[in-house]
This record gives structure tokens, sequence and C-alpha cells, in this order.
């Protein structure tokens, strides 16, 4: 490990030693939705519903929140930070790759860790970091030059370092780890720089690495026909957003990113495997055991990198095991997640690339829905009809909640020579038309029909997640800033409160203080909430 590859800042006055009443452990981490007084995992949880039992705040007095204490970065970098909560201590990644601890209470710092990164950093969409993932006693940050770094939980010493790729060929981290039985598993991103996507499992005590999932074949594998000629070596299918675990099945789900290059497929004939695809691999090994493919063929880059929800219920009459994704192609999915069955698809935003769905669940596509060198107007746009921000499903309401985005773009079609390094995309869409600038919207689905229940429309295109809790709220945030409860049953808002920054993070709640705290980033800061006098 090269030690002029970080700095290190002890910060004195407070201690955080002793507030660690135990480690996070294995057995933790598989009952995080019975410790609901802390969040110690990514989507709150394995199955990823995003959800609290915490009901101290419920729709009865969630006009009475209040800032509980406000942590200010020093960052004018976009902040999409999901803070963990660990017996009182908070653990939040600093764009661009940077860890602090927090004393959950009062918001001041324990310690910081501090990277020095090179000064050429290729990251598609800014040099962004969603979070950490802890396991026993450290804490673990992937870094956009393509690192992944275990730090001592009580102190953000470093104990291991290790270089996952090398970011002068486009690759980075941006993605937050997930942490299951004595493992750290890590995606990567680079997809709009031609990279080869995988997915890599690293010991969590020593960061040697134990498997790797390339989401793109080479020849002789499954899937490699999906490519033509050596159109697979610059693939794309990035793994940018945290996936989930069926523990149970012992399946890790992860979704895959867009093939590349973007907006033109004409060098990479197929359906391009894994790319825009759901893929459920062995946790011990890596090995593929299913996948199912959203959007084949992809020419409009609607990544696959949404959380899956897993979810069991019964289905037509009888038990099963099922996930919910929420596609950005403006599609909802529901799948059998024992072997990846198409069950059900419907669209939950406006869309006008394809007729429907056939019983599969591949896309019957319309004419003239391909990007061109004048410009092709379609709906959803680049962006998708959601994203990376992380839906919830609640146990109570039974309901699916997702931030929603109601736009169309302009997709062009044009040359791409591949460069290492450089990016590789195809041409350059409009992404936002001036004389439409579309909006935004909480919505609430059942989960089993997809049909919309309520509607919370917002201003503008929302970036910010939803957290949804036993209280009967659903947490969401805004571009303008606001971050706001809704009636988890109506969509009635309950409580608003402008942060004064964008919102472009997953809300999260936990107990402090016998207080329930509802947190989220804002701006260039973190902000908990606490029920005022």
């Amino acid at each position: 490990m090269n030690i002029r590859t970080f700095t290190f800042l002890s910060l004195i006055g407070v201690s955080i030693q002793g507030m660690l009443s135990g480690q996070v452990t294995y057995n933790r981490l598989l009952r995080s939705a019975e410790e609901s007084r802390n969040w110690i995992t990514y989507s709150g949880g394995y199955r990823s519903w995003r959800y609290s039992a915490l009901e101290q705040i419920h729709r009865e007095n969630a006009s009475k929140l209040r800032v509980k204490w406000v942590y200010q970065m020093p960052t004018t970098l976009t902040v999409e930070t999901t803070p963990l909560v660990v017996d009182d201590v908070m653990y939040i990644s600093e764009p661009p790759s940077n860890v602090v601890a927090l004393d959950a209470a009062t918001g001041r710092p324990f310690w910081r860790y501090r990277r020095v990164l090179p000064a050429q950093i290729n990251v598609c969409c800014g040099q962004v970091n969603r979070g950490v993932a802890v396991l026993g006693d450290r804490v673990f940050v992937g870094t956009v030059d393509a690192h992944l770094v275990a730090l001592d939980a009580k102190t953000g010493a470093v104990l291991w370092d290790v270089e996952v790729a090398q970011h002068r060929a486009g690759h980075a981290i941006t993605v937050a780890p997930l942490a299951l039985k004595d493992m750290i598993i890590c995606g990567i991103s680079g997809g709009e720089y031609g990279i080869r996507g995988f997915l890599d499992a690293y010991e969590a005590a020593t960061g040697k690495r134990r498997w790797r999932f390339w989401t793109v074949p080479e020849p002789g594998q499954p899937g490699a026909d999906t490519w033509s000629g050596d159109s697979w070596k610059t693939g794309g299918g990035p793994t940018w957003v945290t996936g989930s675990y069926d523990a149970e099945q012992n399946l890790i789900i992860w979704g895959i990113g867009n093939p590349s290059p973007d907006w033109n497929g004409d060098s990479r004939a197929g359906d391009n495997l894994y790319t825009d695809s759901a893929v459920a691999l062995d946790a011990d090994t890596g090995e593929l055991k299913w996948y199912f493919q959203f959007v084949p063929h992809d020419v409009h880059d609607w990544d696959a990198t949404q959380v899956p929800v897993l979810v069991d219920e019964e289905w037509q009459g009888r038990p099963r095991k099922l996930m919910y994704w929420a596609h950005r192609n403006a599609f909802y999915y529901v799948l059998d997640r024992e072997t990846g069955k198409f069950l059900l698809g419907k669209p939950f935003a406006t869309q006008t690339w394809a007729k429907a769905l056939d019983s599969n669940g591949h896309p019957i596509r319309l004419p003239n829905i391909d990007p061109s060198p004048q410009g092709t107007y379609l709906w959803p746009g680049v962006q998708g009809a959601t994203n990376w921000y992380s839906p919830s499903y609640n146990p109570l309401t039974k309901l699916f909640y997702l931030a929603v985005w109601e736009n169309r773009s302009v997709y062009r079609k044009g040359e791409q020579e591949y460069t290492a390094g450089n990016r590789f995309i195809g041409s350059v869409p409009l992404i936002d038309l001036p004389d439409e600038p579309g909006h935004g919207a909480i919505r609430a689905l059942n989960p089993k029909t997809g049909d919309r229940v309520w509607e919370y429309r917002l201003f503008t295109k929302p970036w910010a997640g939803v957290l949804s809790t036993a209280g009967k709220l659903v947490f969401g945030g805004s571009d303008e800033g606001y971050f706001f409860a809704l009636d988890a049953k109506t969509g009635k808002e309950l409580w608003r409160q402008n942060t004064g920054g964008i919102i472009r993070a997953n809300p999260i709640t936990y107990m402090s203080r016998d207080k329930q705290v509802v947190a989220i980033a804002a701006g260039n800061a973190i902000f908990a909430f606490e029920l005022g006098g």
C-alpha cells in the first residue's frame, strides 16, 4: 500500500471509544429489520425495503419535526451519501472519496479519512460517493480512483487498501459496498468510458479478492454470442448501485448498467448480455444462477441500476419469493427471484418506446425509436422514469413507493471511436428540453398489479430516494431543497422543510437518546430532524 494515497485527520475533543456496543456481525446484518434503532446497511436491510419499524414519528405528529443538528461538509461536490448508524455513531462518505464518523446525537465529528486522489479522474457524472459498508469493527469505502479501502471504525486508520481496477482506463467506484458473511461486495462505474464491467467480492479481513463476475462475457462464455466481434472488450455493463441479498437462497441480486457506446449500437450487434439486466449470483462463488434482461440491445442508456426489492408474498394464490423492480425504462416489473421468471410488467410513467411487454417480459418495440442523426424524441428521457435513488416497500401498507420523472429527451446518434480513458458514448443527447422541463412525483404503486394508488407531484424532477416507516410516513426530497413527510396511505403532505440545498440522496431514520431521528444529505450537509416541543 502506498501511504501517500491518503491522509488521516484525527479530530480532538470527542471520543468514539466505548460508544460502539458491539461489532456489526453478519448475524446483526441478517437481523437488521429487528434492529430499527440503527441503520447498518445501505438499504436498511438485505431485502432493500428501505423501511423502518420506528413509529415515534407518525402521521399525527410529523408536523412537529425540527432540525436537531446539521453537519456541514467541506466540499462543493454533489453529496449522494446514505448515512449508516451503528450504536450512536454515524458513518458517512464525503465526496469525492472521504469518510467521516459523527456522533449521531449531535453531529460532532470523531474522525475523518481524507483520500488524496490523482490529478485526473474520469467519472461520468461527478466525483460522487453513495456511502460505506460496516462489518466487524471496520468501515469500507470505494474511491473514485477505483480502490477499495478498509478503515478502523474507531479511529479511521487505514487497515488495507486494494486497487480494484485502473482508473486511467475509466474505472471508478461510486457505489456503496455491501457487507455479507465475511466479504465485501463492490461494484464499478465507467459505462461511459467503455470499460468491461464486473462485480467483485473481497475478504473483509485481508482485502484479497475472492471472486469476480464479469458482466460482459468473453468468447466461450454463456452470452458471448450476444456481442458482435470484439465489442465485448469495451461493452460497459457497470455495477454502480448497491444490490440486495437473499440470505435464504444465498443469492446476491444486482443491477447491471448500460452497454457502451451508449447511443450508438451499430458496433455491438446483439442483445449485449448482461447489460441492462438483473443478475442473481451465488454469494460464495459469484456463479450466475439466473438473469433477466430488461432492455436487450439498449441504445437509450437505460441502465438497470435500480435497487431490487425482495418480498415474500402470495402471488396468484400461493406463496412466492418475489422481486419488485421499477426500471429506468418506465416499466414496473415483478419477477420470481428463485428463477428470474417474469410475472408482471406495467408502465408506471409515460413511455413511447414499447407497445407492450410480451409473456416473457421482453419489450415489443415501436418503430422509429432509436437515436438518429437528426434526433429522436422519446419518453422517458435519458435519465429515465426513475434512476439510482432508492424506492421503498412498506409491509404495513403493502405499497411500493418511488420517485418518478415525467419528461422526454432528444436522442441523437453519432460516431464514436474508442480510446482508453476517454468517453465512449456515440453522441450526446439533448437531455432536458428548454420548452418542456417535465416534472417529478412521488408515487405509490400496488406492487401486485403495478397500478398507481396515489401521487404527490413535484415541481421539478427529483434525485432523492424515499423512506417509509411504521409511523405510516413516506419521506422524500426535491431539487428545490425540500425535505418532506407524506401520509403513506394517501400521499398527503404532512410536513416539509427547506434545507437550502438540492437533495440527491436517500433518507434514513434511527434512534438517538430515546428519540427517533430522520436524516438526509442536502446540499453539502447532513441534516438530522427530530420532534420538537
